[in-house]
């Protein structure tokens, strides 16, 4: 049976894995739960993909009402547990609760999807035909700023809130991915049309973040076939957890690619597009 999504954590010994990423028929969709605030980033980046709705979520507004229908369960059990840590992480989750980014992908037609983000995980479409990459992101250097992330207690920055529709043939492959895997296939992709995409890189580059040393180091390697560097070696790896760790370890001794978790999710429906051969 082939798989469609596969989630690693940092390589490193004892490192929770606190993205979450789910692959269904016309859904896929990956949240990456900020452990750098709050508490229990991991089950709460895992709640909201167990509870997303089966059709788009398309405004601010049903992004804000969805989660007030489903945080209270969490949030009760979570305070439980929290209490049972001691008193110092009870207060933590009562002064920070959890957070996570969300990128969902709905299918509408064999023509049409429409995704939504809230933070820095990122939804693209990559065409066989045109060799065009969307997503749903910014700029590149926009991966450099504090990424807006959903609270299970706070009341949602609406300003966050993306959406639009990705249109689609038999060429196309949809996928999503967590944040340094997005930086990463949309950093290849830019330096593989360096002409047209100068001045973003340049920018990016200036910013004299942890991002721009990968910027640096892709650079270097004039990359010029994305799609067979890039876009098929993570189809053709995404079927085997092994492989797939194997590949963002390679990518890591070449300083291209950011330590952190690792998930990406392809929709089923355009698989076939690439011309790949998905196995898992």
């Amino acid at each position: 049976m082939k798989k469609f999504a596969t989630s690693i954590g940092k390589p490193e010994q004892g490192c929770i894995n606190e993205d979450a990423v789910i692959a269904q028929e016309n859904i896929i969709a990956v949240s990456d739960g900020a452990g750098g605030g709050g508490l229990f980033a991991e089950r709460w980046s895992a709640y909201l993909l167990n509870h997303l709705p089966a059709t788009p979520i398309s405004s601010a507004d049903e992004l804000d009402a969805w989660i007030g229908d489903i945080w209270e369960p969490y949030y009760n059990q979570c305070e439980t547990d929290a209490r049972i840590l001691g008193g110092l992480s009870l207060d933590k989750f009562y002064d920070e609760g959890s957070f996570a980014t969300l990128v969902a992908v709905w299918r509408l037609s064999d023509s049409a999807c429409q995704w939504m983000s809230f933070g820095d995980s990122v939804a693209f479409h990559y065409n066989y035909r045109t060799k065009r990459l969307e997503h749903s992101f910014g700029t590149l250097a926009d991966f450099d700023k504090p990424p807006y992330l959903i609270n299970c207690k706070d009341e949602l920055l609406k300003e966050g809130f993306r959406k639009g529709i990705f249109h689609t043939d038999s060429d196309s492959l949809i996928f999503v991915a967590s944040d340094a895997m997005a930086h990463y296939i949309t950093m290849m992709y830019e330096v593989a049309s360096e002409d047209t995409f100068k001045q973003e890189l340049d920018e990016a580059e200036s910013k004299c973040s942890k991002n721009c040393n990968y910027i640096k180091v892709a650079r270097a390697l004039h990359i010029n076939d994305f799609e067979n560097d890039v876009i098929n070696k993570l189809v053709n790896t995404i079927g085997h957890t092994t492989n797939f760790q194997r590949h963002i370890q390679s990518l890591l001794r070449k300083g291209l690619i950011a330590y952190d978790d690792y998930s990406l999710a392809i929709l089923k429906t355009y698989w076939t597009g690439s011309g790949l051969t998905g196995s898992g």
